[in-house]
C-alpha cells in the first residue's frame, strides 16, 4: 500500500500536468475556436485566467523561481523515498508528459515564445464581456 507522501506526489504531479494542459490545450482550441466561430472561446474570464496562468510561468522562468508545484512534487517524493519519477503508472506518465531535459534559458525562451502565442490569440480572437440582455429586445 503506498504511503500518504507518495499519493500526495501523484496527486501534485497530477495538477501540475492539468496545469499545463489548460494553457497548452487552451490556446489550441482558442484558435480552432476562431476558425469554428465557438463563442466561449472569447469569454472573458476564460482568456484572463488563460493569460495569467501563463504569465505566472514566464515571470517565475524569467526570475529563476522553481515552480512550486515541481518543488512540493519533489519534497513529498523525498518524504515518501521514491524517485522523482515515481509513483502510480499516471502519475508517471504526467511527470514524463510534462519534464524533459532543457536548460533553463532553453525552458525560458518557450515560455516566452509561448506567451506570445497567448498574448497574440487576444488579438486575434479578442475575448468579449457578455452582454445583458435589454429587457426591451425582441
Amino acid at each position: 500500500m503506498p504511503n500518504v507522501y507518495s499519493v500526495l506526489a501523484d496527486a501534485m504531479v497530477t495538477i501540475h500536468a492539468l496545469y499545463v494542459s489548460f494553457i497548452v490545450v487552451g490556446l489550441a482550441l482558442i484558435l480552432v475556436g476562431r476558425v469554428c466561430h465557438w463563442s466561449w472561446v472569447r469569454n472573458f474570464w476564460f482568456r484572463i485566467v488563460h493569460l495569467s496562468m501563463m504569465g505566472i510561468v514566464v515571470v517565475e522562468s524569467l526570475l529563476g523561481i522553481t515552480c512550486p508545484l515541481t518543488t512540493w512534487e519533489y519534497q513529498l517524493r523525498d518524504a515518501a523515498a521514491e524517485p522523482i519519477d515515481g509513483g502510480s503508472i499516471i502519475a508517471r506518465i504526467a511527470h514524463q508528459s510534462i519534464f524533459f531535459d532543457a536548460s533553463p534559458a532553453m525552458f525560458t525562451v518557450i515560455y516566452v515564445v509561448f506567451f506570445s502565442a497567448v498574448v497574440a490569440s487576444l488579438i486575434l480572437v479578442p475575448p468579449k464581456w457578455r452582454q445583458a440582455s435589454s429587457p426591451l429586445a425582441p
